[in-house]
């Protein structure tokens, strides 16, 4: 991490991202397949495939061995893809073709087109001793899967925002480390590559504020900062495709955020302002506009909350066992959805995180516990007649792996002291 690695764009003019946007047919996928005789041609920039030694390279292409022996490599492309995600791992080390191609934009848009990509829950926590470690969760098999190391500059920070990308990268910026004081640092975790990236550095050192993505833009305000201005109105935002950040208009006034959705193409930011007074506002990206708002929504708007669907959820309890839907037409937050099995109110079993995962709500616990709500099916249900859309999906006694049940039994151990600190889906 201490040598400057740009970040791969997702949406460029290469090779393999063209493809994203004109594959029609996995035949049609074998001229942009890495280190193929076929993807040396005049229309593909010699630059998309590096190599110490070009003339060697396209002698050697000539006898390269298929990816799947017996099979062209574009029906072999069209296995491949179908492997489910928990074996990806596995393939990358096969040989470096392989890797090569696991590790492409090509492979993985593939798939998304194809309706078989597969979103999994990476989980950030905080353990007892203030260390942050990170897990993701495979909802298809109910596995735990392992991941590299969090990069040592946010193992213990705090403060930090966390946002997705293009789908498939995880960034965690800013923050305040323990004895450089607030950060502009920023750094990326690609589900494609398994691997950490660094990203340019935010244009203020800022950690507490608030954050989100809209049309796959980042957007960063408020928070606080250890120079002469402890809290901040600034604002700012980054765009992947140009691989920079830029100042946005400036909040109304300054404000450390605790709360935060994105409902309706909008940014609605609840906090403290410099006198520790309660405030709330909302950021217009169309209009590169603030403005405060006070309605039925701040007044029931509790953490976390999610939009799913044009909908605003939010939880009505500490375990999140009971949700709470916002009422647009009436500004109110009168509709709720029971599971009518209440876990309790201690730390452990406390709601973290509520994201969308595949079309339904995901409620993640700070015991590591998950549940899934079909909330596509509440439209005509009563809070008495809800409990048949939840759905446990991880909970004691149905860890299938050694790691889960090492994190589990660490999980009991801590309940008191570990607590979750980021949640997000990944799709790969």
């Amino acid at each position: 991490m201490d040598r400057m690695v740009q970040p791969p764009l997702v949406d460029t003019t290469a090779c393999l991202c063209r493809v994203d946007a004109g594959l029609k047919t996995v035949a049609g996928a074998k001229k942009y397949v890495p280190r193929t005789k076929l993807c040396l041609q005049p229309s593909i920039k010699p630059s998309i495939h590096p190599t110490r030694n070009k003339a060697a390279r396209s002698n050697r292409s000539c006898y390269q061995s298929p990816l799947l022996p017996g099979l062209p490599d574009d029906l072999a492309i069209a296995c491949l893809v179908r492997v489910p995600r928990v074996e990806h791992r596995k393939l990358r080390v096969v040989c470096k073709r392989w890797y090569r191609l696991l590790s492409g934009n090509f492979f993985y848009s593939l798939r998304k087109s194809l309706g078989i990509a597969e979103e999994w829950i990476y989980i950030i926590k905080r353990d007892r001793e203030g260390k942050i470690s990170w897990h993701a969760f495979d909802p298809v098999y109910q596995l735990w899967q392992p991941l590299p190391p969090v990069p040592k500059e946010y193992s213990e920070a705090l403060g930090f925002g966390c946002a997705v990308l293009s789908g498939c990268h995880l960034y965690l910026f800013g923050g305040k480390d323990l004895l450089k004081g607030s950060m502009r640092r920023v750094i990326f975790y690609s589900a494609r590559t398994n691997k950490w990236h660094r990203a340019p550095d935010m244009l203020r050192r800022r950690h507490f504020f608030g954050s989100c993505v809209i049309k796959n833009r980042l957007y960063v305000a408020g928070g606080e900062n250890e120079g002469v201005h402890r809290s901040l109105r600034s604002a700012e935002v980054y765009d992947p495709n140009k691989n920079r950040w830029s100042f946005i208009s400036d909040m109304s006034t300054a404000m450390v955020p605790f709360i935060g959705v994105v409902y309706k193409d909008k940014w609605f930011l609840k906090g403290l302002g410099p006198h520790r007074q309660v405030m709330s506002e909302i950021y217009q990206p169309e209009t590169d506009s603030w403005y405060p708002f006070y309605n039925g929504m701040v007044a029931g708007w509790r953490n976390p909350c999610a939009s799913l669907n044009g909908q605003l959820y939010a939880l009505d309890c500490k375990d999140g066992c009971k949700l709470r839907v916002y009422d647009e037409v009436g500004d109110s937050w009168s509709k709720h959805i029971d599971s009518k099995i209440h876990l309790g109110n201690s730390r452990a079993l406390e709601a973290a995180a509520l994201v969308p995962l595949n079309g339904k709500l995901c409620i993640i616990r700070n015991n590591m516990s998950i549940s899934l709500v079909d909330v596509s099916k509440s439209n005509d249900l009563k809070g008495s007649t809800a409990q048949h859309l939840w759905e446990t999906i991880a909970g004691k006694g149905q860890f299938k792996t050694l790691v889960t049940n090492l994190w589990s039994s660490l999980a009991g151990r801590n309940r008191l002291k570990s607590h979750i600190v980021h949640c997000q889906v990944l799709q790969a």
